[in-house]
């Protein structure tokens, strides 16, 4: 099962962990207050008198812990690294949790409790969140937070659903099988074929099915309204199968894509409000890069200029295609030799060996990327949004992938939702997958979605993810 979160479909086991981690965050300043000071927890209401309400600090702290686990990937339910790394991912978070509580507590004196009860609530989140994640590995692969799910067709379509491999994708449901409609060619493998016996409520109930995933070829025949009926309103699910594909892996799958389905579905706002709050997180967050950025972009120009003669560019300009299909300059630091392209626009390769010394380091930590905060101030970039391509790759890649094009009804990003899901582009098939996130994002953006695409975008800078 899944609940939907900042915009994100997240399962529900991870969404429960999130909220114990936070609980468990909360009570640790309580308890740390109660161990630095030496009382009792009955005796808090009279430290409380002397430092003010405890509860504001436990709320601040709680919701920093949470917010740099979030960044560093710790409740994406498609992180594939062993336990060993979420350890140490924990242990990174956790530290960067102390010194953005040290500094909220610098900011607002008001709230400061002491180094100690801060060191202290640290270690005990520590320990807790430890535990936590090795309770959470058992019970996460558990049905008790699935549902199941019964497929109401057996053709092309229905095989997307058979067709997912990642467990990532099938955290949220168990499948019990698929009904094959009348008239309809099969295409899934056939044990896993049910017979309803024109009685599709009562199979439900006895196979614990709570969601109907409708997903026949042709809906012109034998389609079951009064069966569907029946299901929905004896409080069983019934959904589309493109819209149960967007909830359970976070793309919009183009290979069963209508075009009445973008039409009429819910999503794709670009309100007045949408529209502001956006360009207000740009012109902020691009700013906050700036300023942050500087030293590593003057230190980078001057590893460029050291490593290619004090004459040779360090920045360089590149036209891509913008919102609406318009043209722009996109403004990245020269990560590949001067001469990289004497036969045309080319994919960049893993390994590419046009790739310089300096342009392999800040390729990897992403630096090559933080002059496009112009762009962004410019008003030709957002700072969330799709992947901007080149003329020549967009021209190719609408011809062959349907709604390519579509990317353009928004301002391109220098980070986005299909960034964060799938590794560095470098062919029409990782274009095709990549589309599939960017119409996620498209459909379902939101200012909460941006930050938080934002605070996981950290964890592809540090750990260097889909970097070429």
């Amino acid at each position: 099962m899944r609940v939907r979160i900042l915009g994100q479909y997240v399962p529900a086991s991870l969404a429960l962990l999130a909220l114990i981690e936070a609980v468990v965050a909360f009570l640790a300043l309580y308890a740390a207050a109660s161990i630095r000071f030496d009382i009792g927890m009955d005796e808090l209401p009279q430290l409380e008198q002397q430092y003010g309400p405890l509860w504001p600090r436990g709320v601040a702290f709680s919701l920093i812990v949470i917010g740099c686990l979030l960044a560093f990937g710790l409740y994406n339910s498609r992180q594939r690294v062993q336990l060993s790394g979420i350890l140490a991912r924990v242990l990174v978070a956790l530290i960067v949790s102390s010194c953005a509580t040290a500094s909220l507590f610098y900011v607002v004196p008001s709230l400061r409790l002491g180094r100690g009860v801060a060191a202290l609530a640290v270690l005990l989140v520590l320990c807790g969140v430890v535990v936590s994640r090795l309770v959470f590995a058992r019970v996460a692969a558990e049905d008790i937070f699935k549902r199941r799910v019964l497929v109401f067709g057996a053709g092309s379509v229905a095989s997307a659903v058979s067709g997912l491999r990642r467990s990532s994708d099938r955290h949220g449901f168990t499948l019990a099988g698929f009904v094959q409609a009348p008239a309809e060619e099969r295409v899934v493998p056939a044990e896993r074929v049910l017979e309803s016996g024109g009685d599709l409520c009562s199979l439900c109930y006895r196979l614990g099915v709570t969601e109907v995933v409708m997903a026949m070829d042709d809906r012109r025949r034998g389609f079951p309204i009064p069966e569907l009926l029946e299901c929905r309103l004896k409080g069983i699910e019934v959904t589309e199968v493109l819209t149960f594909l967007e909830r359970e892996t976070g793309r919009v799958r183009i290979d069963v894509l209508n075009p009445s389905w973008l039409i009429f579905g819910q999503g794709f706002r670009r309100d007045p409000l949408r529209l502001f709050s956006c360009r207000a997180l740009d012109v902020l967050a691009s700013l906050a890069v700036l300023v942050v950025g500087l030293p590593a972009m003057l230190l980078t120009m001057a590893a460029i200029k050291i490593e290619d003669g004090w004459h040779a560019p360090a920045l360089y300009t590149q036209a891509r295609v913008g919102l609406g299909g318009r043209l722009f300059k996109l403004v990245k630091f020269r990560s590949m030799q001067l001469d990289a392209e004497p036969n045309g626009a080319q994919w960049a390769q893993h390994g590419d060996p046009r790739v310089t010394r300096v342009g392999a380091m800040i390729r990897k930590l992403r630096i090559d990327e933080l002059p496009q905060v112009f762009n962004v101030l410019r008003g030709d970039m957002s700072f969330v949004g799709p992947r901007p391509e080149r003329p020549e790759f967009v021209a190719q890649l609408a011809e062959k992938i349907p709604y390519y094009a579509q990317r353009h009804c928004v301002k391109p990003g220098i980070t986005g939702w299909a960034q964060l899901c799938y590794p560095y582009g470098s062919s029409e098939a990782d274009a095709l997958q990549k589309l599939q996130y960017d119409l996620f994002y498209i459909k379902n953006n939101s200012l909460l979605f941006d930050l938080a695409i934002l605070l996981q975008t950290a964890e592809v800078v540090l750990f260097g993810k889909g970097a070429r």
